[in-house]
């Protein structure tokens, strides 16, 4: 496999870091290569994908090394390689510190020590002055890969020392040829899940080699259809959340056990045996890590269900609308046809309104069950949707 095979849909952009990449090889001064990119692009759009591909052809002393450097920027175990990433809100600043001093070594076995920060938009503006001052005066053989949706998400004296490369959304086919290549998933199966994830790499992969996740897509759709009244919108917001409760338990319950199940043998504890005392608060770290992690994904599986919510009636309103072309959820057509029937055009962009509204107040720390109760009540159709 290449460095660059999984970057699906992103010619222009991944023409840009390879050129870059050989500008270092052959030592030329060419204004091709930079000491601090930035990579902007949807959710989904392959932003960490294509740093590492870089991290990878950056790292590499030649063709023969290419694979084994691939396997391990892969494993994160490049000794070059230094990566930030959180599941937490934030990233803190002694994380940004610590691999600010990190980025000052010197390369241990290439030309260059890559530095990657994943979802740099978590930062603070406090924070983000701690990696200014790096970004400023970087080491000559460090290269800085910074991460996140848009250029306004950084505070604008960190936009001014980096070089953007923006990725596109890829495409539904582009996505879905990349699952069935890598994931030996049914071209037919890639495809709609690439089309209800609505190109997002990483969702459509889940959707795609998931029968659960798949599931809670499915049953969440079908609860904002069959709601008929106020009292119904309260108890959908309810499973709603408890779809959210349980898809977040499902991402971060296997990984929580396998840190804790490292903690205990690097530490030389036995499975089952007893914690000594001494030892008792670097576990408490870890499990304190561990929840401020699960309430990161118990709200991003909320964003994910009204995401998944706002495609559903974005289709409602298309064919209230007369537009032709494949919906995203094609593949309930008939429900989506009597939904259609059974509201007008106003009402479903006031329900698409109410669902960016619930977006905005949970992430601004409204309690989620009151936020989807709101927004749902909006969805309520009085005439049945099913025949």
């Amino acid at each position: 496999m290449g460095l660059w095979d999984e970057m699906t849909g992103q010619s222009e952009a991944t023409a840009v870091f390879a050129a870059a990449a050989a500008a270092s090889t052959l030592g030329a001064n060419d204004a091709a290569m930079t000491h601090s990119w930035l990579i902007t692009g949807p959710p989904g759009s392959g932003r960490s994908n294509l740093a590492f591909a870089f991290a990878a052809a950056l790292l590499s002393t030649g063709p023969d090394s290419d694979e084994s450097v691939r396997r391990q920027v892969e494993a994160r175990t490049h000794p070059d390689l230094a990566v930030l990433r959180t599941d937490r809100v934030i990233i803190s600043i002694d994380e940004v510190r610590h691999l600010v001093s990190t980025s000052q070594f010197s390369p241990s076995v290439g030309r260059y020590r890559v530095v990657i920060i994943e979802d740099a938009d978590r930062m603070t503006e406090r924070t983000s002055n701690v990696l200014l001052k790096a970004l400023e005066e970087p080491p000559p053989r460090t290269v800085w890969v910074l991460c996140a949706p848009s250029e306004a998400d950084l505070i604008p004296t960190i936009r001014s020392r980096v070089r953007t490369v923006q990725l596109r959304v890829p495409s539904v086919a582009d996505v879905a040829e990349l699952i069935h290549r890598r994931d030996g998933v049914a071209l037919d199966v890639a495809t709609r899940a690439a089309r209800e994830a609505q190109s997002h790499i990483g969702m459509a992969h889940r959707l795609a080699t998931n029968a659960d996740a798949r599931d809670r897509r499915e049953r969440t759709i079908q609860l904002a259809l069959g709601i008929r009244s106020v009292s119904g919108a309260v108890l959908s917001a309810a499973t709603l959340l408890q779809l959210a409760t349980d898809d977040a338990k499902a991402i971060t319950e296997e990984r929580d056990a396998e840190e804790r199940e490292g903690a205990l043998r690097s530490l030389g504890i036995e499975p089952g045996g007893t914690i000594p005392p001494a030892l008792r608060a670097q576990l408490k770290n870890l499990e304190e890590d561990q929840k401020r992690r699960a309430t990161r994904s118990l709200r991003d599986g909320i964003d994910r269900i009204l995401v998944d919510l706002l495609s559903l009636y974005r289709d409602v309103l298309l064919l209230q609308l007369g537009v032709a072309g494949e919906a995203i959820n094609e593949a309930i057509r008939p429900d989506l046809e009597r939904a259609a029937g059974a509201a007008t055009a106003p009402q479903t962009l006031a329900t698409m309104d109410a669902i960016a509204t619930a977006r905005k107040r949970i992430a601004g720390n409204v309690t989620p069950a009151l936020a989807l109760e709101a927004m749902l009540v909006t969805a309520i159709r009085n005439t049945p949707v099913r025949a």
